[in-house]
């Protein structure tokens, strides 16, 4: 690592692991090196939750000039499969992350694991136990109270080593026998209360297929991986704080190398779920359209749904690091991705409930060519060409027979302006037997042309609008949270978690109309459309319809937010 690097960390925002890291090379800790992981199981894809470790991990690494694994953590064969390792490869490479050749499996360890078990068996730190899985959990105490020695704890270190030999072997049907590590029964941390190393377990692993009967549990496993790697810092989330003292007691007795561990508080985001158990289960279910329907929390869904890398990375940053737990509101992530696509999506118009409007002193059968700004934001995008006609559609919304008070769109006599094109005016509204406005007849005033009255008259709104002859069919997917309210403990506790679940976090609007730019448009096409949002091109379109996810609207709540809070501070 360079020296202007060494220096130039420390000079940051110093939440409490960048200056944990930056006091352990200033210190010369494992040679001035830092070295990172991030070690997901594969049972399912990221989500916003990994996104937080995944980046922390390997910016640490980055900033300090050190190195970052990748590392499968393919230990319980029952529930990873191939196709999530490459979901996951795929996620954390789109999230902004390289590992190099640094792409390892704890499965490859496996050997290692067994060879130190052995170990500790001959040190008399661990036995073979035969009582069952809830015989284990009653002899394992409470917080407040000991647990109960197994009666199998004082084997002597020949039967144990035969026991786990035959264990290995295959010898005993699943869940017969357990290698337990020899600690303390009475420990106030209920992780050194003997835990479970190996379990039977005759499944087919996805790469080590039917080679092993035993397989390490998480917490045997986690410490050991990180040593064999020559991991300095181990970054990972806080419900892993009490298991550290175990991890460092079994590296003690392995006498191996000893990463350091800091742990952090999760991502925790209100109306979202950050279990991949319930995901999982909704997945299953068929709740949702897959693991990466845009409702979702996960990478491909957020990917899906437009979301960028950099805004999810700067949400990350903006959430910020700490050991306390806290609840970051959605808007946050929102406001990133607004920012974020304010600066780099094109503008385009496009229709959602299309009304039909007839300019009755445009002439027929001809059409005119107008310019447009296709993002204010940065003028090297340049312009583009909209089609104008005597018929077009505008925002349904945009029209009231009645207005209220305040409401400046289009009604019957009223002028507003038509975005790049012209001032209309609403002369006749037709309706259909119900009742219902099918129609508005308007006129319109040529010197108005490009939206701005050469004699100097102002209308108060300008409305999107696409011409009815040149727009394209699509379909356009709004997204409500997926969850309406936490779930009680009661709910938790009765399996019932999805009665909180939104019936109205989709909905699919069919008939939609936009310009005729974006004909071709792939999926993962991001774009704003004018006074409504900003939205992303869906895989399921096809040649004769474009699909769009809305990814974000256009209103901040995060600034109103933040606004409510500089006026409460100044008070």
């Amino acid at each position: 690592m360079s020296d202007n690097v060494r220096q130039a960390a420390p000079e940051r925002n110093m939440h409490f692991i960048r200056q944990a890291i930056a006091d352990d090379v200033a210190a010369g800790r494992n040679g001035g090196r830092v070295h990172t992981r991030f070690p997901p199981e594969p049972n399912g894809p990221m989500h916003l939750g990994h996104a937080k470790g995944i980046w922390i991990n390997f910016s640490m690494a980055q900033e300090f000039g050190g190195l970052f694994n990748l590392r499968m953590d393919d230990t319980n064969p029952t529930r990873e499969e191939p196709h999530y390792v490459q979901a996951i490869i795929e996620d954390i490479r789109w999230l902004g992350c390289d590992w190099g050749d640094r792409l390892f499996y704890a499965s490859d360890y496996f050997d290692r694991m067994h060879e130190y078990a052995v170990q500790l068996i001959r040190q008399g730190d661990a036995y073979v136990c035969d009582l069952s899985a809830e015989q284990l959990r009653e002899t394992r105490g409470t917080p407040t109270s000991p647990g109960t020695n197994s009666p199998y704890r004082e084997r002597g270190v020949d039967e144990n080593l035969d026991l786990f030999q035959r264990m290995t072997a295959g010898e005993f049907p699943d869940g017969a026998r357990t290698l337990r590590a020899k600690i303390d029964m009475a420990h106030p941390n209920l992780n050194m209360r003997d835990p479970v190393m190996y379990r039977i377990l005759h499944a087919t692993h996805y790469r080590q297929g039917d080679r092993w009967c035993v397989y390490p549990t998480y917490d045997w496993a986690h410490g050991i991986e990180d040593s064999i790697e020559g991991i300095t810092h181990s970054l990972c989330s806080i419900e892993f704080e009490n298991h550290r003292p175990l991890y460092d007691w079994y590296l003690d007795r392995i006498g191996c190398h000893h990463p350091r561990q800091i742990e952090f508080a999760r991502l925790e985001m209100p109306n979202t779920l950050m279990s991949t158990r319930k995901l999982r289960e909704l997945v299953e279910e068929g709740r949702v359209a897959g693991w990466d329907d845009p409702r979702l929390p996960t990478l491909s869904a957020v990917r899906r749904k437009g979301y960028t890398p950099e805004a999810i990375r700067d949400f990350i940053q903006r959430a910020g690091v700490s050991k306390t737990e806290s609840v970051v509101d959605t808007a946050l992530l929102e406001h990133c991705a607004r920012e974020d696509l304010n600066r780099r999506a094109p503008r385009v118009m496009g229709v959602l409930k299309p009304l039909k409007v007839v300019i009755t002193n445009y002439p027929e059968g001809e059409g005119e060519q107008l310019e447009a700004i296709n993002n204010p934001e940065d003028k090297s995008a340049g312009t583009r060409i909209v089609p104008f006609s005597r018929e077009l559609y505008i925002e349904r919304d945009d029209f009231m027979e009645e207005p209220p008070r305040k409401f400046y769109r289009l009604t019957l006599g009223r002028e507003v302006r038509l975005r790049y094109a012209y001032f209309i005016t609403c002369t006749e509204v037709i309706k259909g037997e119900d009742g219902e406005v099918v129609e508005l007849r308007c006129t319109y005033d040529p010197a108005t042309r490009g939206g701005d009255a050469p004699d100097g008259r102002k209308v108060k709104s300008t409305l999107h609008w696409v011409s009815a002859q040149h727009a394209l069919s699509a379909e356009v997917r709004l997204y409500g949270p997926l969850l309406l309210d936490e779930p009680s403990s009661e709910a938790e506790e009765d399996g019932d978690w999805k009665s909180g679940l939104n019936p109205d976090s989709l909905e699919t609007l069919t008939g939609c109309m936009v310009e005729p730019s974006l004909k071709g448009a792939e999926a993962g096409y991001r774009c704003q459309f004018e006074r409504l949002g900003y939205f992303c091109v869906d895989p399921d379109s096809t040649d004769d319809l474009l699909v769009f996810n809305q990814t974000v609207t256009l209103r901040d709540r995060w600034a109103r937010i933040q606004k409510a809070r500089r006026k409460g501070e100044a008070k």
